[in-house]
């Protein structure tokens, strides 16, 4: 049973793997890309180390997979903040159809800032 529930989340998780890979090849924009690379192979990425938990149990691998999950899922959505606050200071642009830009609001207060200082 545990190896059969181990299968099916390898399968998830690399269905995930695939399609964030797909993501970063077919969408338009710098930013839409980081976002399909970031959420969908880190979701993968836990599944299939939850999947090692499962069917090794807690020895020296699950152990690992365990201390590795949440080292994965925060170094990963702050590595792609930190890459998106970056690309739009350097001036990429969004896509045109992009519906929301929410850094511009922060861009914006900086250069109100600026100019009332001097």
């Amino acid at each position: 049973m545990n190896e059969l529930i181990s299968n099916i989340l390898i399968g998830i998780g690399l269905a995930f793997s695939f399609f964030g890979c797909l993501g970063l090849i077919r969408l338009p924009d710098i930013y839409n890309r980081l976002q399909s690379a970031t959420k969908c192979v880190t979701l993968g990425a836990c599944c299939i180390l939850l999947s090692l938990v499962i069917r090794y149990g807690f020895n020296d691998i699950g152990i690992k997979a365990l201390i590795a999950i949440p080292i994965l899922f925060f170094t990963s959505t702050s590595g792609a903040h930190a890459l998106l606050k970056g690309s739009h200071i350097s001036g990429f642009k969004m896509w045109e159809k992009s519906v929301t830009d929410h850094y511009s609001d922060d861009t914006l207060g900086k250069e109100e800032e600026t100019t009332e200082k001097t």
